[in-house]
């Protein structure tokens, strides 16, 4: 047999790369793009239409995003969602903005005291446990099937019934003339900067959220996701998707059993 004959029939016995069907990844956003954004570049990367995340990220902050692809994936999302969160949030005191955040309006500026460590610690102790959280104006909670944020934009305020909510740990990880940077362990649904506001409030100065990391969600922590910076470029997103796969049958085990 001639020589190019036997490496086409080598080249014929190479099995085909699996089709992928349903998986779930666990993916660390970075500061920039939107959660949307990222559930993109993972649906070019696989080629995959059906791609879902589990819990929306704002642009500006960064993390943990877990990205169900497949229907047998993304059916599992509203149980993704159910876990509770970490996240690492940095405070500017002494500004309240519209959104409770950076990316808002300036709506008032107060002076900001010296603080002793001892005065934050005891207020964030305050914010321990149980307790009604009342959702911001910005936000995508539903009112007759459109969010928050398409009211407020109108300037129309939707009031919604305080919900209820727990925050596990709040812990003071460093704290400078006019910043704090918090710990923040909670349940599902906790507003982080609707937090933010309220311990600004507590402090007597406002406050609003300019930096969040979600650092774990559920039993996945961002020390296992793939780089987001990497899936820019499809074939190296790819690879790296692949890489730290997580089938269906993984994530199941590791679910809590539904009663």
């Amino acid at each position: 047999m001639p020589a190019d004959a036997r490496a086409a029939s080598v080249e014929k016995k190479i099995p085909p790369e699996p089709v992928l069907e349903a998986a779930v990844f666990l993916v660390d956003k970075p500061v920039g793009p939107s959660s949307f954004r990222m559930v993109q570049l993972v649906r070019r990367a696989l080629s995959i239409k059906k791609v879902g995340h589990a819990g929306t990220l704002d642009p500006f902050a960064s993390g943990l995003l877990i990205i169900c692809v497949g229907r047998p994936a993304t059916r599992l999302i509203s149980q993704f969602m159910d876990g509770n969160k970490r996240y690492e949030a940095v405070l500017k005191l002494g500004i309240e903005t519209t959104t409770q955040d950076l990316e808002g309006e300036v709506v008032a500026q107060h002076e900001v005291r010296a603080f002793t460590r001892e005065e934050l610690e005891q207020c964030l102790a305050g914010f321990m446990g149980e307790q009604l959280q009342v959702p911001p104006q910005y936000s995508a909670l539903k009112h007759q099937g459109k969010p928050l944020y398409h009211y407020a934009r109108k300037g129309i305020v939707i009031e919604k019934a305080p919900r209820p909510v727990t925050i596990f740990r709040l812990e003071l990880l460093a704290a400078g003339p006019d910043s704090l940077r918090i710990m923040v362990e909670c349940s599902k649904g906790t507003y982080i900067r609707t937090l933010a506001a309220d311990i600004g409030s507590a402090l007597g100065c406002g406050a609003h959220l300019v930096a969040l990391r979600r650092l774990q969600s559920g039993l996945f922590s961002v020390d296992d996701a793939v780089d987001g910076a990497v899936l820019q470029d499809s074939l190296p997103a790819r690879q790296e998707l692949l890489a730290k796969i997580l089938s269906v049958e993984e994530v199941l085990a590791l679910l809590p059993r539904q009663e």
